[in-house]
């Protein structure tokens, strides 16, 4: 009957928690009336753009949560974001904008992964960070991501505690210490490129389609345009079970279908296009053929009435009047119309006209949502919800009929079907990195390749663990460098031919931590007995690798690589013919190679056996800032060779 029905998927979900920096002791009462303040202050300054928001799942809420253990009163909001992780990230900009505005707030914000914040800036973190002491560090203050450090060494600071801070440390170390506590720049950057855009942003994450839908349900979404979410959901994720009642409709009947202008978010409308679907023959719901000019919205229509019948099918009829007048007679409601008015949340609409009751009643249904949000045993489902509307609106189906002719154009979804470039810009912005220039003619014709060594000597520098190998951070932004002295020292240390030389205590501070993963190689603490035993073993690994090198100078492997002598000048290179003779036949002296152009000439093969594909020279040299230029030679490529 139908393919790729959804049966389960993970609801992903984002608190977050606002607190009050702690001025002077405040009775609980007290502090609770005061954060009942803040959250309608909040809620109606944020109206204008919280409102017209089409969630995912569950809208931005807040509500008050009392004081437990060592974690103080404060406001709480908890939101089911599932598959749109654009909700999330709104999410992040809107409590960063709270503790701009309130400076006198200080907020958290987790996921279902934790510091999900730390996540999206992880290549910026310092050393010391990592999820096992990350716990309550990580908090929003006057707008800006702060980070509580660790000390270096227990005491070492008498404000900073050796072990993670619980809650209402941490409010007193933001509260003392504001300007310590700032996270780098890089980590800010990290997670502002990620809400880079809003509130203008949410406008672009719309996409309005039409529909051939019943009149019910057109009449609905005019009044209520975020049911088209809920609709949209139990159709995507609809069982066996549900389908039963989509055999034979009973309250949105095909025969009542008019063509209507639809708004979704981009997820929903990929969500119930991706999906194939035929419906029963027994629900009367028919397709045209798909070159039909309009069998798109035929399609939208039928697949959004079969989540709006199995929305209402889960409630019974019989539910009772009492939630309907809720909003009208909570005591806060006429507070915050008020507020709304002051704040020209109605445009200077007069009042009583059509456009006026159609915000009011989307100011009702977000006040019942987010600011008077009742218990879950008291919430209305969205199926009570569409059947309360079906029964209290006034809808002309003639006037609905009428505006078929006057329907604002559908918005283009060829975004649905990314090309490789677009697919490579919007992967080049997830990593933070802008997306690199072409290539000038002129830049092609003097393009210098010891870029690329000298990224490879930086890359190969680098400490690699057991978690991987790094690479060199901010590639586009900064120049590699590369200190060939401290690179063979380290490898004499190593190896012990300068075993005595090497003194621990001057290496700096920021070297140790560039080779914190191997501070096991300080043979300079080392017990005497220990030294010996490693001493000796370092010679006999030198003694392996002389004995490699002899059997290695009779074969033929060492022409595969370019020596030194092989580029010095010929008469350079005839001159010493007679000692090259010489050493050939003992492999004693052995002629170095030249390392450099090895490792270009190499890359340089790899590079060009991709053919312009993705491959591991192009995806290495990239991550490191290198952008090659294309291969205009198409002729075999070869090592350069000796005339």
């Amino acid at each position: 009957m139908e393919e790729n029905m959804k049966l389960a998927t993970v609801e992903d979900t984002v608190e977050y928690r606002l607190f009050l920096i702690p001025d002077e002791p405040r009775d609980p009462e007290e502090h609770k009336e005061i954060l009942q303040k803040y959250i309608e202050k909040i809620m109606t300054q944020f109206a204008p753009m919280l409102v017209p928001y089409i969630w995912q799942n569950q809208p931005f809420n807040l509500k008050y949560k009392p004081g437990k253990g060592d974690v103080p009163a404060h406001m709480f909001g908890m939101t089911k974001f599932g598959d749109n992780i654009e909700d999330e990230w709104f999410i992040v900009y809107i409590v960063k904008r709270i503790t701009k505005e309130f400076p006198e707030l200080v907020a958290r914000i987790e996921d279902n992964d934790g510091e999900f914040l730390l996540i999206e800036a992880a290549d910026f973190l310092p050393k010391w960070l990592d999820p096992d002491n990350s716990a309550n560090r990580v908090f929003f203050h006057h707008g800006e991501l702060c980070i509580i450090p660790a000390p270096k060494k227990p005491g070492a600071v008498p404000w900073l505690p050796t072990t993670p801070p619980t809650i209402s440390q941490a409010l007193n170390i933001i509260s003392t210490h504001p300007e310590k506590i700032l996270a780098s720049e890089s980590i800010r950057a990290a997670v502002n490129r990620r809400i880079r855009g809003y509130p203008e942003k949410i406008k672009a994450s719309l996409h309005q389609a039409h529909c051939f839908l019943p009149v019910g349900i057109a009449a609905v979404l005019k009044q209520r345009p975020r049911l088209v979410a809920a609709g949209v959901q139990a159709f995507y994720l609809r069982d066996p079970t549900d389908l039963r009642a989509c055999r034979v409709f009973k309250t949105f009947l095909p025969e009542t279908r008019i063509m209507t202008s639809v708004t979704f978010t981009k997820c929903l409308y990929a969500q119930l296009v991706q999906q194939r679907f035929v419906p029963d023959r027994r629900s009367g719901y028919r397709l045209p053929p798909p070159s039909h000019p309009q069998y798109r919205a035929h399609e939208l229509g039928m697949k959004l009435a079969h989540g709006f019948e199995i929305l209402c099918s889960k409630f019974s009829p019989h539910f009772s009047d009492s939630k309907k007048s809720h909003v009208i007679t909570s005591p806060l409601w006429a507070g915050f119309l008020e507020s709304l008015k002051k704040n020209d949340y109605f445009k200077g609409l007069i009042e009583g006209s059509a456009q006026y009751q159609e915000r009011l009643e989307m100011a009702k249904n977000y006040f019942q949502l987010s600011v008077n949000r009742p218990e879950s045993s008291l919430a209305m489902s969205p199926g009570e919800e569409i059947l309360t509307l079906l029964q209290t609106i006034p809808f002309d189906i003639k006037a609905l009929k009428k505006e078929e002719a006057n329907l604002p154009p559908e918005d283009d979804d060829q975004w649905l079907e990314l090309s490789p470039d677009q697919l490579d810009q919007l992967l080049q912005e997830a990593a933070g990195r802008k997306e690199p220039e072409p290539i000038s003619k002129a830049q092609k014709e003097n393009y210098d390749l010891t870029q690329v060594s000298e990224s490879m000597k930086a890359f190969i520098s680098k400490v690699s663990t057991h978690k991987g190998a790094e690479l060199p951070r901010e590639p586009s932004e900064a120049p590699i460098t590369f200190d060939a002295d401290s690179f063979f020292n380290y490898f004499d240390k190593v190896l012990g031919s300068r075993l005595h030389e090497s003194d621990s205590d001057d290496v700096d501070e920021e070297d140790s931590e560039c080779l914190d993963s191997d501070d096991d190689l300080d043979l300079e603490t080392q017990e005497p007995g220990e030294e010996a035993s490693i001493k000796g073993t370092l010679d006999d690994l030198k003694s392996y690798m002389a004995q490699m090198d002899q059997e290695l100078a009779h074969t033929s492997i060492g022409k595969s690589f370019t020596t030194q002598k092989q580029m010095e000048p010929l008469s350079q290179t005839t001159n010493n013919n007679s000692d090259e003779e010489d050493s050939g036949a003992g492999g004693s002296v052995m002629t170095p190679l030249d390392v450099d152009l090895n490792l270009v000439s190499n890359i340089l093969e790899s590079y060009s056996s991709q053919a312009g594909l993705a491959g591991p020279a192009s995806n290495l040299l990239q991550s490191m800032g290198v952008q090659l230029p294309d291969n205009t030679d198409h002729r075999p490529t070869s090592k350069p060779t000796k005339d």
